[in-house]
């Protein structure tokens, strides 16, 4: 039996180059959402919205909505064995943060995976900057946008702390080299 048309068999094809998102469309979407990865920011703030004593020994793993719904989803949480009990208890608050998180009724029950949660990376402390010297700063003080000014002064403090110029090599050492190609 012959396969029947549809309309969007005869749509006109481009002879162009496309970007790989382009030609994926909403299929990476479709199945991110299907394994739960709905907003990845609850897993990168889970230590914000269920504080830092819970969020070491319990990471959000996945939430999974019924189909066609963006509500009344659950919460997959790994959590480490010993503490399962204590989470289980701390349920209906992890549902309210949740839901306060997202700003609707998200979440109606959480599911428990016994196992080990990821643990925060330590974040790494910037060195202190010198302060910017006054004839650099006089410049900078006239831009308006405060999270440029903020760069460009941290950038006229790096540059300030340098010793100089940067340098190929050592004075002493021997010069590269000429090649002459017009043989």
């Amino acid at each position: 039996m012959a396969k029947r048309k549809t309309a969007n068999d005869d749509a006109p094809r481009s002879c162009r180059a496309r970007a790989a998102g382009e030609l994926v469309g909403d299929v990476g979407g479709r199945s991110f959402r299907r394994f739960g990865f709905v907003q990845s920011a609850i897993v990168s703030r889970w230590s914000d919205i269920v504080g830092e004593r819970y969020a070491k020994v319990s990471s959000p793993e996945s939430i999974r909505f019924p189909t066609g719904r963006k509500g009344g989803g659950a919460l997959t949480l790994l959590v480490d064995g010993a503490h399962a009990p204590l989470i289980q208890h701390l349920a209906p608050m992890i549902i309210d943060r949740v839901n306060r998180f997202f700003g609707y009724s998200a979440v109606d029950r959480v599911v428990f995976k016994q196992g080990k949660p990821q643990v925060a990376r330590a974040r790494t402390t910037r060195p202190e900057l010198r302060p910017v010297p006054k004839e650099i700063g006089d410049g900078l003080r006239e831009i308006a946008d405060p999270e440029l000014r903020a760069c460009l002064e941290s950038l006229a403090a790096r540059i300030a702390a340098t010793s100089g110029p940067p340098s190929l090599g050592d004075a002493g050492a021997e010069p590269l080299p000429e090649i002459d190609r017009s043989k």
